[in-house]
Order: C-alpha cells, then structure tokens, then sequence
C-alpha cells in the first residue's frame, strides 16, 4: 500500500503542471480548511501551504504532514519529491515540524554537553541510558567538544522501570552531566526524584515518531535514526560547511 501511494505520487508529479507557491489560491486554501475542519476537527491548527503541483496542498496537522486537494476529497500519505532537484520536499516540512517541536520543549528542559569553546553546531540526540549504541555515542563525546559540536540530550527510557528511574536520577542529580557519565558508564547512580522533564521527553518521541536510540536530530531538523561514529558524522558536517 505504501508503494502504491508512492508510486501515485510520482504519477501526480510527472502528470501536472508545476506552479510556484506564491501563485497558490487563498480561496482554495480557506476551502480546504473549512473541509478538513469538518472531517477532523481538532485541525484547527493545521498549516496549510501550496505545493509545486497545481491543486495539492501540504497540511502540517497533529505532527503530520499529508498532502491533499482544495475539497478535502483526495488524501496522500506520503513522500513528495523533486525529481530534478533529488529533494524530498515532504522530509524537509518535516524538519520544519521537528525544529517547532524542540523549540517548545526548550533546552533547558534537555542535558546539554558544550564545548568550551565557540559552538559550531548542535546536534539533539534521543538516547537510553542502557542502549549499547547510545553508550557508543556517549564515549565519543570528548570528539565532540574538540569539534565544537554542543550535544543535547533528550531521554527516551526504553529499557523499562530502571531505565525511566535512572533517567530521573540522573536530571536530579547535583551535576547531571558527572551522573550521565556514570550511568553511561555502567555505575550506580544515587537513586533521586525532583521535577522532571522525562515524561514530556517521552511524549516529543511519541509525537515525531521516534521509535528507537539513538536518534539524532540536526539543527535544520532532520532525523538520523541509530548510531553514527563521531568521525563519520563530523566528516559529513564539515563536507557540508557546518563546521
């Protein structure tokens, strides 16, 4: 099925007309909020915005992005890409979307590692204290630092109650990045609770779909999902002119 609606989207784009964004109908765009008000009515906030194909409209709705027409008639649930450009234009709206997301949560809602020096780039990494590969990244933090590259933490406890106890101890210890570095490291850690950010750290997960650790997000807000070495992921920043 995934395919099919794929394979539908290509057809749509080899068989319509381009058009810029700028020259899309408002009234078209009022149109297809009043209808998809009335098919799903908690989507009053959904942002609606023109497409390079004439008569399809993106929705960023509940964390989504769809793609539809004026009528709220015909739905794509799918990738839209720029053939000539190798662009995928649904992957970037979705950046958009994650960018928001981290914004809202705030990073002093996160557990950040900074380098001492200027901060060339940020990377926001979902991670598990008992996920082998998020371990992996974590001994690699020193590569970090040296590269200018600030770290941001999110906890996405998946390994059960231990691991959600953990996390919480580790935001309510004295010095939080000393705690993460022994949990990271297989130690004890002295068990607390206070005020926490883990719960809403779950719920971002849930809301952009994140199902696993390490995640790593990128400050324009795309996603690598698992375990990238440092080298290999610095390499790939600095060929980018990101650091």
């Amino acid at each position: 099925m995934k395919f099919l609606l794929k394979l539908s989207m290509f057809v749509l784009i080899m068989g319509l007309h381009p058009v810029m964004a700028g020259d899309a109908n408002e009234a078209d765009i009022k149109q297809l909020k009043a209808a998809l008000a009335k098919i799903v009515p908690q989507s009053t906030d959904a942002v609606i915005t023109a497409t390079p194909i004439d008569g399809l409209y993106q929705v960023l709705v509940t964390g989504q992005v769809v793609y539809m027409t004026k009528d709220a008639k015909y739905l794509i649930d799918g990738d839209l890409m720029d053939m000539q450009s190798k662009v995928n234009l649904t992957e970037s709206a979705r950046g958009s979307i994650r960018k928001d997301a981290l914004s809202q949560l705030g990073e002093e809602n996160m557990l950040v590692y900074k380098p001492k020096g200027e901060v060339k780039q940020t990377i926001t990494v979902f991670t598990d204290i008992y996920c082998p590969y998020c371990r992996k990244l974590h001994n690699e933090m020193a590569e970090y630092m040296d590269n200018n590259v600030k770290v941001r933490y999110i906890f996405l406890p998946f390994k059960g109650k231990k691991s959600y106890d953990d996390s919480v101890s580790v935001w309510c210890a004295k010095d939080r990045n000393a705690a993460l570095d022994e949990a990271k490291a297989g130690e004890d850690i002295e068990q607390k609770t206070c005020d926490n950010p883990i719960d809403k750290h779950k719920a971002l997960a849930t809301t952009l779909s994140i199902r696993g650790t390490p995640a790593i997000m990128f400050e324009d807000g795309q996603l690598t999902p698992g375990y990238i070495p440092a080298s290999k992921l610095i390499a790939k920043l600095k060929a980018e002119g990101k650091l």
